[in-house]
C-alpha cells in the first residue's frame, strides 16, 4: 500500500439524538463525537459504506 492514501474529510453536521443505534455506532465509528464535529478518514470501502449509511447526518469532502 502506498503511503500517500487518500482522505475523506467528514463533518457531522446534524445531530445523532433520534436516530437508530446503528447509525450512531457507525457516527462513533467514524471518530465524530458531536455536531460540526470534523476527521479525516481513509478512503476504505469500510469508511465508504459508513459514510453511505449515514450520509443524511454527514457533509463529506473528498
Amino acid at each position: 500500500m502506498s503511503t500517500t492514501s487518500k482522505k475523506l474529510k467528514v463533518t457531522l453536521v446534524k445531530s445523532v439524538i433520534g436516530t437508530r443505534e446503528s447509525h450512531r455506532a457507525c457516527v462513533r465509528g467514524l471518530g465524530l463525537k458531536h455536531r460540526e464535529h470534523t476527521v479525516e478518514v481513509e478512503d476504505t470501502p469500510a469508511v465508504r459504506g459508513m459514510i453511505k449509511k449515514v450520509s443524511y447526518l454527514l457533509k463529506c469532502e473528498g
